[in-house]
Parts: C-alpha cells; sequence; structure tokens
C-alpha cells in the first residue's frame, strides 16, 4: 500500500498534554537518542500516561528514571499503585526499565499479558489486538523488534492518538529506523498502517506528530 502522496506528518501546535472523553493522554518524558562522538549513543524512551475510566502507563523508561517516573506521577495525583495497565512497546530497557514500581498492574510487554505470574491467553502474536475497553486497544506493530505493540486511543479532543514506541523513532526518521530494525518490511507495513489510523503519533524518541491525510 503507498500512501506516501497522500500523508504529511508535523510537530507544530501540539500539547504534550491532549484531553479527552473518556481519556486523556500525557506525555510523561519525550525520549531521546542522540549519537557521542566515541561511536556510542545515549537514549531514552518516551514515557506516556493515560487517564480516565482506566490509568494506563506505556513505556516506563530506563531504570535511571525511576525517581523521576515516581515524581512525574505525584504530579498527576498517582503512586504507582494507582496504575491499573503498564504496557511496554518492546523489551529494550529504555522502555521497560521500571516494570517493578507497579505491583497492582496488568503487565503488558509485547504480546505477553501478565497479572503478577499468571499469564493470560490473547491473540497478539497473531495480530490480533487486545482491547482494554472501547476506547484504548493495544495492537501489534512488530518489525523494529519481532513483538512490538503500539497502543490505540480513540476520543481524544486531537482524534485517535497511537503511543507507537520505536515503531516511529520521531517524526522526521526515514534515514535512520532501517538501520535500527530487525524487520524493516515488516514495520514498513506497520508504519503505513499507523498512519491510516492515527491523528495523532508519539514515537519512541521525539516530540509527538500529527498525521495530515490529504
Amino acid at each position: 500500500m503507498n500512501v506516501n502522496r497522500s500523508i504529511r506528518k508535523s510537530e507544530s501546535g501540539l500539547s504534550s498534554e491532549i484531553s479527552g472523553q473518556p481519556y486523556s493522554v500525557s506525555v510523561l518524558k519525550e525520549g531521546y537518542c542522540t549519537a557521542e562522538s566515541d561511536g556510542t549513543f545515549r537514549a531514552d524512551g518516551t514515557i506516556s500516561l493515560i487517564t480516565g475510566p482506566q490509568t494506563i502507563l506505556v513505556d516506563t523508561g530506563g531504570p535511571w528514571d525511576r525517581d523521576f517516573l515516581v515524581a512525574k506521577l505525584k504530579e498527576k495525583g498517582l503512586t504507582p499503585e494507582n496504575v491499573a495497565t503498564v504496557v511496554g512497546t518492546h523489551g529494550h530497557s529504555d522502555h521497560v526499565g521500571n516494570l517493578g514500581l507497579f505491583p497492582n498492574a496488568k503487565i503488558i510487554v509485547g504480546c505477553d499479558i501478565s497479572v503478577g505470574d499468571r499469564y493470560l491467553p490473547n491473540q497478539l502474536a497473531e495480530g490480533e489486538p487486545y482491547r482494554i475497553d472501547d476506547f484504548v486497544s493495544v495492537i501489534p506493530t512488530p518489525g523494529h523488534m519481532g513483538r512490538d505493540v503500539s497502543v490505540q486511543v480513540k476520543g481524544t479532543s486531537e482524534g485517535t492518538v497511537l503511543v507507537a514506541g520505536d515503531l516511529f523513532e520521531r517524526c522526521h526518521d526515514e534515514d535512520s529506523w532501517k538501520e535500527l530494525s530487525e524487520n524493516p518490511q515488516i514495520q514498513e507495513s506497520n508504519r503505513q498502517m499507523a498512519l491510516q489510523i492515527a491523528d495523532v503519533i508519539i514515537p519512541g524518541h521525539g516530540p509527538l506528530f500529527r498525521v495530515h491525510r490529504e
């Protein structure tokens, strides 16, 4: 499916706080990835909070973000114990480094869903979404790794928001995402799908951006 001629992306004019009914979406930390002169790079994943009938955290940052994350939740009037569901979009340490903070949460990492030590059946690995409720779904978006997922939130003031993990590194990542991908062909297909279903995308390592379908 070639939709490049009808799709435009832009970062301008978007707040990191998106209101909605029944769910709102907040970017608690904007991810980044920067190259160092010695050939290494520094990276941390975006942390997003979905609030409404349930409290859902998407990606937890790295272990070094522990105190920051607790403080940001406190600013929202929350403690880790209040979080009902934690979604790790994939298994890299800068995205799932604080899973242990959330003792009461259902944990979704890739295609695994668990409550404590009990793992729940689902069809994510077969390509089927996992519906949290009528407004929030976890959808399989592999490519960057083999079992990546994204979280779709409907009904916000900006339309449908997709918290996409590293399906998108950032808005304009065409120069870099393929070299970080385990399966570029599958990832490209899922990127195109995301651009068709989302009005706003929250990427793994940059500012959220708007999708314009023209």
